[in-house]
C-alpha cells in the first residue's frame, strides 16, 4: 500500500494528529472523538489495493466499481447510505504540444472520513493537503472542507487552462488573418487540431457543473449545510469557465469558415491568373497554326515582310492583353 497511498492522516479539531496505524482503529477513534476525520490519498490504486481500503471504510459496491474504471468516468454526484462520492476531471495543458491532458479524481465522504482516489498525473493534491493544513479553522467543517478545497482547486485550474487557450487562439487567429498566410492544410490541421483539445477540456468541465450545483443549492448527505456558499462560489467559476470553453469553440469555428473563405478567394485568383496567362498564350498559338497549315492560297502568305509581321501582331495582341488583364486585377 506504500507505493498507492499518498498520505494517510488524522485531523482533530482541524489540526493533524498522530493516529493508529490501522485503517480500521484509526476510523474507530476518529468516529469515537466526533470533531476529528481521516483523510486517505490514494494514486492509481490496483482493484485489490483499493479493495483493502473500500473494506475498511465500508464504501459502497457500485461506487468501488467506478472507481476501478479509471478515466472513463463523467464528473457526476452519487449519493449513497453510507458515503458520498464526487468524480472530478482534473486537466493540465502542455503549451509547447497544444495539448489538453486530463485525470480523474474521485472523492468519498462518510462518516469521519475521506477518501481521494487520483488517477493520472493531473490533479495532485499535495499542494491542497498543505493549504488546508495551515488553515485549521477551514478543516475545522470536516470532510466537506476536503471536498470543497479540492473542487475549489480543480475548477481554478480549468480557468488557468482557458486562458491558456485563449492566449494561443489568438496566435492561430493571427496567423490566418496574417496579410500572406501560411499553408492552407497546414493551418487547417492546426484549427481542426485545436478543437479536439477544446472538446477535451469541455468533456471535463462541462459536466461537473451541475454536480457542484446540487451541493450549492440542494441538501446533500455528509455535506455541511453552512458550505453551500462556498459550492456555490465553486459553481460560479466553473461557469466562468464553461463559457471561456463555449467562446472558444464558437470562435474557432468561424475562424476555420474564415481560413476556408480565404483558401477559396486564393483559389479564384490563381484561377483567373493561370486563365489570363492562357489567354495571352491562346493568340499566338492561333496566329501560328493558321499560318501554319500547308495551303497554297493563304492572305499575305507570300509578303516579304510577312514573318515579321506576323511575330509583330502576336506581340501586339499579347501586350494588348496582359494591360487589359493587369488594369482589372487579373494579374
Amino acid at each position: 500500500m506504500r507505493c498507492v497511498m499518498v498520505d494517510c492522516a488524522m485531523y482533530r479539531d482541524g489540526r493533524r494528529t498522530d493516529g493508529p496505524a490501522d485503517l480500521s482503529d484509526a476510523l474507530a477513534e476518529a468516529r469515537a472523538d466526533g470533531d476529528t476525520f481521516l483523510w486517505v490519498g490514494l494514486h492509481d490504486p490496483t482493484e485489490k489495493e483499493f479493495g483493502h481500503v473500500s473494506e475498511e471504510f465500508g464504501l459502497h459496491r457500485l461506487a468501488v466499481e467506478d472507481a476501478l474504471t479509471a478515466a472513463h468516468q463523467r464528473p457526476k454526484l452519487e449519493v449513497y447510505d453510507d458515503s458520498l462520492v464526487v468524480v472530478l476531471k482534473p486537466v493540465s495543458y502542455d503549451d509547447a504540444l497544444d495539448t489538453v491532458s486530463t485525470g480523474e479524481l474521485m472523492v468519498f465522504i462518510g462518516d469521519s472520513f475521506v477518501v481521494t482516489v487520483r488517477y493520472g498525473e493531473c490533479g495532485a493534491l499535495s499542494a491542497v493537503r498543505r493549504r488546508l493544513e495551515q488553515e485549521p479553522e477551514v478543516l475545522r467543517h470536516g470532510p466537506t472542507a476536503v471536498l470543497y478545497a479540492v473542487s475549489d482547486a480543480v475548477v481554478d485550474t480549468y480557468i488557468e487552462v482557458a486562458g491558456e487557450l485563449q492566449a494561443d487562439l489568438e496566435e492561430l487567429e493571427a496567423e490566418v488573418f496574417a496579410p500572406q498566410a501560411s499553408d492552407a492544410k497546414g493551418v487547417a490541421s492546426r484549427i481542426y487540431g485545436f478543437k479536439r483539445q477544446v472538446l477535451e477540456f469541455r468533456r471535463a468541465a462541462s459536466p461537473l457543473l451541475q454536480p457542484m450545483e446540487r451541493l450549492a443549492f440542494a441538501g446533500v448527505p455528509f455535506v455541511d449545510d453552512q458550505a453551500r456558499p462556498f459550492f456555490r462560489d465553486v459553481a460560479d467559476h466553473l461557469t466562468k469557465a464553461n463559457e471561456y470553453t463555449e467562446g472558444l469553440d464558437r470562435l474557432l469555428s468561424d475562424v476555420l469558415a474564415a481560413h476556408l473563405a480565404q483558401v477559396g478567394v486564393r483559389q479564384n485568383d490563381d484561377m483567373r491568373k493561370i486563365s489570363a496567362w492562357a489567354a495571352m498564350a491562346a493568340v499566338p498559338t492561333m496566329v501560328a497554326g493558321i499560318y501554319g497549315m500547308n495551303f497554297d492560297h493563304m492572305p499575305e502568305k507570300h509578303w516579304y515582310w510577312g514573318y515579321e509581321g506576323v511575330l509583330l501582331l502576336m506581340a501586339a495582341v499579347c501586350v494588348g492583353l496582359y494591360r487589359l488583364f493587369k488594369r482589372r486585377g487579373w494579374l
